[in-house]
């Protein structure tokens, strides 16, 4: 998603000319309520960014994100007014430029800004560790509360006692009520601060990026809730300033431990009907049927319109990982013996998608040694240019592990970070080269577009494997002509 590389930024010595930026850009926005948003990735970059487009309030906004090489240059372009953002939305652009117009947004590495905030929103990582069997089956996993925890210390730190924190970052239910509130009283009472005048919220973001990225914040349904009365009126009152709630209405919940549970149960869900599909997917091989017939046909039926389609695995931050939060969290703050066994069991499955579609593949062109393959999108998700726990890299894994030759394409990704790989973005390049497979792996919209179908039918005679189900069965009847062509899922082929 990123259009620069940090390659070329040095991270400053000394944080007091940030400090000198702060107080610079706070003097040119004066009596307006300060919001930090407290992590730059793919929900708070443009988070600071729905909040300096406000509706009905004007903020000053401040975005923080670690002072690393991995993250400084993310801040430098941001003041530079470079969006180091690539998206299909164009809203995004948009919204940058307005703000930099209007000069109420500011990004910096220095906690010095939580000193000056009314409003944090925390946006920050909570990851998974899974270990994997060689056949990539889910072994055991754990959460590190560390880095959110210390990321919660640095707002309780240097923040004003009558700040308002909204935490946003999906983690396991009992984590804003257990861990978040005694490190903020901790951290206040340390400084001689009074510890009973903060607020504390919970509202999960559902951020979609895509064609739908400011939409998926601002013009979409919110659950909200607070560690008490006083905390979920004034998360309410501020979400409406960001929020067309008129529109979208607010939910909101009993307490933080409701939403959270919220967050990873929607998600875990999701992964369950994804996991559900992947033995009828095999079923359907087995049997010589169209899957993607099937669950049309099905989904007619008003209760059953949202079953799955088969594919090549489940990738991005959150699916991949939710219901593992979940899971933790029973047994590690809500106090129980037991796992959730069933939601765990989804992720294990989900797990072991890529290595299924390799199989499948390799049974049918087992002379992979040496062929040149070419990938069709390396993101998880199709129209974003988001490379985070994509099943595109396991699957380039097993094919490279064999000795194929994998090059890849995808029109959102200039640099495949988990792969420390260029991706030339010239579409036309990688056909010159007369691949002998290619294999479609995310469902990008250009993909499905008459112009790249038409060069596809233009090479010479090719396998084409697409695990998603983008092609049309008008393209597939036009491509086969000349290629051969395997859909995963359609046992008809």
């Amino acid at each position: 998603m990123s259009q620069l590389t940090g390659a070329s930024y040095q991270l400053p010595k000394s944080s007091d000319d940030d400090k000198a930026g702060i107080d610079d850009f706070l003097s040119r926005n004066p009596s307006k309520p300060v919001i930090v948003v407290q992590g730059l990735g793919f929900v708070g970059g443009v988070m600071s960014l729905v909040c300096a487009n406000a509706i009905s309030c004007e903020y000053a906004v401040i975005g923080i994100d670690l002072p690393t090489p991995e993250s400084y240059w993310k801040i430098r372009s941001f003041n530079e007014g470079v969006l180091p953002l690539k998206s299909s939305d164009s809203k995004v652009t948009e919204y940058f430029e307005r703000a930099c117009k209007k000069g109420n947004h500011y990004t910096t590495f220095d906690t010095y800004a939580y000193a000056h905030a009314d409003i944090v929103i925390v946006d920050v990582n909570l990851d998974v560790q899974k270990q994997s069997s060689p056949e990539g089956e889910l072994s055991e996993f754990d959460v590190d509360m560390a880095p959110f925890s210390g990321a919660i210390e640095a707002i309780a730190n240097n923040c004003k006692p009558s700040v308002l924190i909204i935490v946003e970052t999906t983690v396991p239910p009992g984590t804003c009520e257990k861990i978040v509130l005694p490190i903020l009283r901790r951290g206040l009472s340390d400084r001689n601060l009074p510890t009973d005048s903060f607020r504390l919220g919970h509202s999960y973001e559902r951020v979609m990026p895509g064609p739908n990225y400011i939409d998926s914040i601002q013009n979409y349904y919110r659950v909200y809730s607070g560690v008490d009365e006083e905390s979920a009126v004034t998360t309410e009152k501020f979400l409406k300033t960001i929020i067309h709630t008129d529109e979208y209405p607010l939910t909101r919940l009993q307490g933080t431990n409701a939403t959270e549970m919220a967050k990873v149960l929607e998600n875990s869900y999701r992964a369950m009907n994804i996991a559900f599909m992947v033995e009828w997917s095999r079923f359907a091989e087995e049997a010589g049927v169209n899957l993607y017939d099937v669950v049309n046909a099905i989904r007619l039926r008003p209760t059953h319109s949202n079953l799955m389609y088969p594919g090549i695995g489940v990738g991005g931050y959150c699916l991949t990982k939710d219901a593992l939060l979940a899971s933790w969290a029973r047994q590690n703050l809500i106090g129980k013996r037991q796992p959730l066994s069933q939601s765990e069991s989804a992720i294990n499955i989900n797990d072991q998608m890529p290595r299924f579609s390799f199989e499948y593949f390799q049974n049918i062109y087992p002379k992979l040694k040496g062929a040149r393959i070419l990938f069709l999108g390396v993101s998880y998700r199709g129209d974003v240019g988001d490379t985070r726990y994509s099943p595109v890299e396991k699957l380039f894994n097993y094919f490279s592990a064999v000795g194929a030759i994998v090059t890849c394409h995808d029109p959102y990704v200039k640099y495949w970070d988990e792969k420390s790989l260029e991706i030339e973005q010239d579409l036309n390049t990688h056909l010159s080269i007369s691949p002998d497979i290619i294999i479609i792996t995310t469902g990008h919209s250009i993909y499905k577009s008459k112009k790249i179908i038409d060069s596809l039918f233009a090479l010479n005679t090719i396998f084409i494997y697409d695990t998603i189900g983008l092609l049309s069965a008008d393209q597939i009847k036009f491509l086969e002509q000349k290629h051969t062509i395997k859909v995963l899922g359609r046992g008809d082929l």
